[in-house]
């Protein structure tokens, strides 16, 4: 057991199924069970009398038994373990329930430590399923106390007592990757003391130390890898371009760009002119007019013979992209085509002759294009839409049809540009931070949930004038775990058709839905079949529907800040006014600073800024969505001054060992980080 990669069905108390528990939380090994870090801690270490118990509050108490403990079975599925407990200043009365094993566990006369939440009246303290051990271990009690994320099936004694083994058997076999002499210059506690600490800090002091160095390291790698992949693209040579005139091309379009838009589209040929591959992130805001900085990349692209792929996360967005772009781009001699799973099999077997021969210019589908048998002739330039919705391995396996192809990545998701640089390290970001004259301005209004009678007013209002509307809800279902207030979107959707719009039309969608249904519906609603549609969040990336002029959130405490600014930007798309309406009862701070931001602008990026105030980098950072290594312990938002310091430290060990073949732990480490990129890092 002393080795890390030992598999964490042999820690003692875990085995087979626990395991499995275990690992939907990342947990396979030892190594990963003490790389998971803590969310937070209970300071365990304040003793009360009984007396001095405050109900709400929680502390440890030292108690004896005063009499034995009592059982009773009040129905099917519950039990109860009774005791009462003293100290010299008065009595607590404790209840288990359904640990009926207990009562033979707790014996008149001995003396425990319990930790949990006062109930009850001073005259008449209670406690309800504390934790418990006797006076002296000082294992649960007497101590900080970490607290860890859970799934179903981990308890966090379960959790607690695999990590503390983990330690006592291979902590000292902990790879220490830092460079002493980083590690050094910049006061940073060995890897043993940080990962004692992380987990069973001595005190508020040790828990600091532990975690600065923590956080240090794992931004020091971040910033290695991401300079590593960047080096490695340097050094490759991308598809040759020669610079031309773009006049045509603007001329074609009906509208003048804007600024901003005119700024990206140089960044990009300056790329693409250049010997190396572009790596290009394009982020803007919801409306701000990528589409045609895509557009003037792909006709760059085509008349210096190079054919693109643009990848869309739906079908129907593919559809909405080809429908966009081939009117304004055929009668400019690029040829196009769209390859979706809809795509009937005569017409796949012909658009897929026609990209190996080179007959087409352009590309636009899903996932699709990934697929083995899509061969192209002279692949150049690959744009993907929606950064979020492709990791990595997805643009890496999309990249791998050309030699070194041109990359496009475009993002409607706001990002403050330092967590920008941190997550996008191995792309050059272009900011569309302007919108079209002709993009509507969203009016917005934060409500309680008294205003529905009038909202629902205003919804048929517009209906009667041809509008559509939005109306999304944070659940799909209803859950006896979750507060009754919270809108479901099947219930409510069923309600809103049978007693408030019987005459209209109310669609459903959720994420649940197959693929092909949520297509359906989607469908349904862009052609003005639905008048309201019920969804959750899955229309936050969605089809353009012009005639839609209303997003109405319920709940809206349940969502971030950019989320509700993403939701809002389903609107607006036409020549309609439009609105959205945001309901919620929540009066905590948090919330009600969030509803005066949506009120007082829509512009996305000062949205994402208070997003990152407010809640973290987590919305916006981690594997599942970009392919990059998820933060564990740094926030951006209260260690940038850190972040700075491991920037620096990384940057110069690369000046001295640029391919850090010095450092072969290091090295190995972060391959082993980056393994998603690992490949490209050789």
């Amino acid at each position: 057991m002393s080795e890390l990669h030992t598999d964490i069905r042999y820690v003692k108390g875990v085995g087979e199924a626990r395991a499995k528990s275990l690992a939907k939380l990342g947990i396979t090994d030892l190594r990963s069970l003490l790389s998971y870090f803590p969310r937070a801690y209970e300071d365990r270490r304040a003793y009360k009398r009984i007396d001095e118990l405050t109900a709400g509050e929680s502390a440890c108490v030292r108690a004896m038994v005063a009499a034995e403990p009592r059982a009773s079975h009040i129905r099917k599925g519950l039990d109860l373990v009774k005791l009462r407990v003293v100290d010299e200043t008065g009595a607590l009365e404790l209840t288990y329930f359904n640990q009926s094993y207990l009562k033979n566990t707790f014996h008149t006369g001995e003396t425990y430590v319990f930790y949990g939440k006062a109930e009850g009246t001073p005259r008449r303290a209670q406690m309800t399923n504390p934790l418990f051990e006797r006076e002296g271990l000082q294992q649960v009690t007497g101590r900080i106390m970490p607290v860890y994320p859970l799934t179903a099936g981990v308890s966090q004694s379960l959790l607690s007592r695999a990590v503390r083994q983990g330690l006592d058997a291979c902590a000292d076999g902990l790879d220490d990757c830092l460079p002493e002499q980083t590690r050094l210059a910049h006061q940073l506690c060995h890897i043993r003391y940080a990962y004692e600490n992380i987990h069973f800090p001595a005190d508020e002091e040790a828990l600091a130390i532990a975690r600065r160095r923590l956080v240090f390291e794992e931004l020091f790698l971040l910033t290695l890898g991401l300079r590593l992949l960047r080096s490695r693209r340097a050094g490759a040579q991308g598809p040759h371009c020669e610079a031309l005139d773009l006049t045509p091309f603007y001329s074609a379009l009906p509208f003048s760009l804007t600024n901003a838009q005119r700024r990206a589209i140089s960044d990009i040929l300056r790329d693409m002119t250049a010997q190396r591959p572009m790596n290009r992130l394009c982020q803007g805001d919801v409306g701000s007019g990528k589409t045609m900085i895509a557009a003037a990349a792909i006709y760059f692209a085509a008349k210096n013979g190079l054919q693109s792929a643009l990848m869309a996360p739906t079908g129907i967005l593919a559809e909405q992209h080809y429908h966009s772009l081939a009117p304004l781009l055929e009668p400019l001699g690029v040829r196009c085509a769209l390859l979706t799973a809809a795509t009937g099999a005569k017409t796949r077997r012909c658009v897929l002759s026609q990209l190996h021969s080179g007959e087409i210019d352009l590309v636009i589908g899903t996932h699709a294009l990934l697929s083995p048998d899509v061969a192209y002739q002279t692949l150049g330039l690959v744009v993907t839409d929606e950064q979020h919705r492709f990791g990595v391995s997805q643009r890496a396996a999309l990249s791998q049809k050309g030699e070194n192809p041109h990359l496009l990545v475009m993002s409607a998701t706001p990002i403050p540009r330092t967590l920008a640089l941190m997550i996008y390290g191995d792309l050059d970001v272009s900011v569309v931070d302007e919108l079209p004259p002709s993009r509507q301005s969203i009016d917005t209004f934060a409500v309680k949930s008294s205003y529905h009678e009038r909202i629902y007013a205003f919804l048929r209002r517009l209906a009667a004038e041809g509008r559509q509307a939005y109306i999304v809800c944070p659940m799909v279902a209803e859950n006896d775990t979750l507060p009754d207030e919270r809108k479901a979107v099947t219930q409510y959707a069923q309600t809103l058709q049978a007693e408030v719009f019987p005459d209209l039309r109310v669609g459903i969608l959720h994420g649940k839905m197959k693929p092909k249904e949520k297509e359906a519906v989607m469908r349904a609603f862009a052609a003005g079949e639905t008048d309201i549609l019920v969804s959750t969040t899955v229309i936050e990336v969605g089809v353009d529907v012009p005639n839609a002029a209303v997003m109405l959130i319920e709940n809206a405490e349940c969502f971030g800040l950019s989320q509700l600014h993403q939701l809002r930007g389903r609107v607006g798309r036409g020549a309609h006014k439009s609105y959205c309406i945001l309901v919620s009862d929540n009066t905590g701070d948090d919330n009600l600073h969030r509803l005066r931001a949506m009120t007082a602008t829509n512009n996305g990026f000062a949205i994402a800024e208070e997003d990152l105030k407010l809640r973290g980098p987590g919305d916006f950072f981690g594997s599942r969505q970009h392919g990059l290594p998820a933060l564990k312990v740094a926030d951006l938002t209260c260690d940038l001054e850190l972040m700075h310091e491991a920037k620096a430290a990384a940057e110069e060990l690369l000046a001295q060992d640029g391919d850090l073949s010095a450092h072969p732990s290091l090295h190995a480490r972060i391959r082993e980080l980056f393994a998603l990129s690992a490949g490209a890092m050789n």
